[in-house]
């Protein structure tokens, strides 16, 4: 039986092969890149549909004084830098909205990883494959690594790449 082998270069972590029978594979694989691009592309409205709430949510602010996380910690943060003299009234508050939003999409990413491995409880492993996931947030891939064992191929687009082929990265 023919073997079609595929990989990748080496961007995240180290690029695992892929290897299908070439008669019977074919088939499957189409099949699955079609529901893998249907659940991308259904993960990219449900994200524009969440920041366009965002959006929405911030032009209709009028109370200020109310907030989901404590301006006391986030000052007490901004002074941890030795550099910061003086901090302005509004800043913490402009902080801790960023904070939320911050949370907020780290969280809707990985319940989509939940969702994507029928789970319905969010798992540090979810946060950690939405962070190996989303370019923005290369800078926490260190700092939430990837539990060994679990979940170690992760599929993630190549900007550029061809939109039919899915790149799998293992962490090391």
């Amino acid at each position: 039986m023919d073997q079609q082998s595929h990989s990748t270069p080496q961007a995240m972590g180290v690029a695992a092969s892929v290897t299908y029978p070439a008669a019977a594979g074919a088939p499957y694989q189409a099949v699955y890149q079609h529901l893998y691009q249907q659940q991308q592309q259904q993960q990219q409205q449900q994200l524009q549909i969440f920041w366009a709430d965002q959006y929405r949510e911030i032009d209709q602010t009028t109370d200020f004084k109310n907030h989901n996380l404590p301006l006391a910690r986030i000052k007490k943060i901004m002074k941890a830098d030795e550099d910061v003299r003086m901090i302005a009234a509004e800043a913490p508050v402009v902080f801790a909205r960023a904070c939320e939003m911050f949370i907020l999409e780290l969280t809707h990413r990985g319940w989509a990883h939940a969702e994507e491995n029928k789970r319905r409880t969010l798992q540090k492993n979810d946060i950690a494959a939405a962070i190996t996931r989303t370019d923005v947030f290369d800078f926490l891939v260190e700092i939430v690594p990837r539990e060994e064992g679990r979940d170690e191929a992760v599929p993630r687009a190549i900007p550029g790449g061809p939109v039919d082929q899915l790149y799998y990265y293992v962490q090391q």
